[in-house]
């Protein structure tokens, strides 16, 4: 699964002279035995990714890989729960941002940690309770649920513990390509590995204590459930922070934009200041419907795919195209500014994250672009009639219907 899924993410799929062929020549390439392979097959990932091997006649050239995904990076497993993840590692194209899925029990903690990237992220199933500590000594503490955010800037510490029933799974999205959930800064490694004697003089505790504490990380470990946040606020008194929000809804914001095709639902910045580095929208595509042709003028595109099946074609400089399939855990990517759109090919509901190193979402709607050309620069270019190319959408439209 491994060679084929990095045979499928990085290679070009048409060879210099496919690419000087007609586009008669390419679309007769599609008929017939000529795409018929009698040798040995990945059937299960061809079917998974059809796109990828049997690209359409309109892909050309290798823009390098756009897809890679959950499912086929290693877990740690511990006890409490797991986590893996897909930074630039894993697809070497995205420099700006690193995603890692985890999974914690019911009472089971994220250890007391910090790191160099700010950390965004949204609740999949399940509930949590977070904590995050300002520089100013005071903390905030909220409890989180599927389609909750939460932010946390880079060197703020900060925990994660899965609440009652099942625990709970996120997303953690870094503004780091090359972030790697290994290497964070542990409460556990920082108390293990400062000798005793340092110990004493800062906390006023013996050596027989420093022989009591954790001798290694704990990482994910299982502890007993919390009690209700209502009290850990008590405890906090007026070291609990007040007045920035680490926490968004997004489950329950209204759509930012709606059609009969879906929604967008975008967070920033302006509707979430703490999100300072990382923007998202969060996209639902009914089926059959388009994520409609644009592009980032300011930043290149991270995904991950949630529910639902859909196909991407991104479009780079140099006339280089790519088509890949898409399911549910992909991570897919899109270089910045490069033009692409997203259509559901499944049966149900398609939903996907947009994810941005920014502080604001920006697109460009092809649609939009051309309609706001005159006439005849439209005709110029497109080599076709006024009246056939008012018949597309006039204005932007995140989604489009079937």
């Amino acid at each position: 699964m491994f060679v084929g899924a990095a045979a499928l993410a990085g290679a070009g799929f048409v060879g210099a002279d496919a690419n000087a062929q007609s586009r008669a020549e390419q679309v007769a390439g599609r008929t017939g035995s000529s795409p018929s392979d009698p040798g040995p097959e990945n059937k299960a990932l061809l079917g998974a990714n059809p796109s990828a091997n049997n690209p359409p006649f309109t892909d050309h050239g290798n823009p390098g890989p756009i897809w890679f995904s959950f499912d086929l990076a290693p877990k740690r497993m511990q006890g409490g729960g797991w986590t893996h993840q897909v930074t630039q590692r894993e697809l070497p194209p995205s420099k700006d941002l690193a995603g890692v899925n985890m999974r914690l029990t019911a009472g089971s903690f994220r250890e007391l940690h910090w790191h160099t990237a700010d950390e965004w992220a949204i609740m999949l199933t399940g509930k949590a309770r977070i904590s995050v500590m300002q520089p100013d000594g005071k903390m905030f503490i909220d409890d989180v649920a599927a389609g909750d955010l939460w932010y946390f800037p880079a060197g703020f510490p900060h925990s994660i513990q899965g609440l009652e029933g099942d625990g709970c799974e996120f997303l953690l999205v870094f503004d780091e390509g090359n972030f790697s959930e290994d290497d964070t800064f542990l409460l556990s490694e920082f108390l293990a590995h400062t000798s005793p004697e340092i110990l004493r003089k800062n906390m006023g505790w013996s050596r027989q204590v420093f022989d009591q504490l954790p001798p290694t990380e704990l990482y994910i470990f299982e502890a007993p459930l919390p009690g209700p946040l209502d009290d850990d606020k008590r405890f906090l008194g007026a070291n609990l922070e007040t007045k920035n929000n680490y926490v968004f809804r997004m489950a329950g914001m209204a759509p930012t934009a709606k059609t009969a095709g879906g929604e967008t639902r975008v967070v920033d910045s302006t509707n979430f200041p703490i999100a300072l580095n990382i923007a998202a929208a969060m996209v639902t595509l009914k089926p059959g419907a388009l994520r409609e042709m644009h592009w980032h003028p300011n930043v290149s595109e991270w995904q991950y795919w949630i529910r639902g099946n859909g196909r991407m074609t991104v479009i780079t400089t140099g006339a280089k195209a790519r088509t890949m399939d898409f399911n549910a855990n992909d991570v897919g990517f899109v270089p910045s500014m490069a033009g692409h759109s997203i259509e559901n090919t499944g049966t149900e509901d398609l939903v996907f994250l947009e994810m941005f190193k920014t502080s604001r979402y920006q697109d460009i709607s092809l649609n939009q672009w051309i309609a706001r050309m005159p006439d005849k620069m439209a005709e110029a270019h497109l080599k076709l009639a006024a009246s056939i190319i008012r018949r597309a959408p006039q204005d932007k439209h995140d989604v489009l219907p079937v």
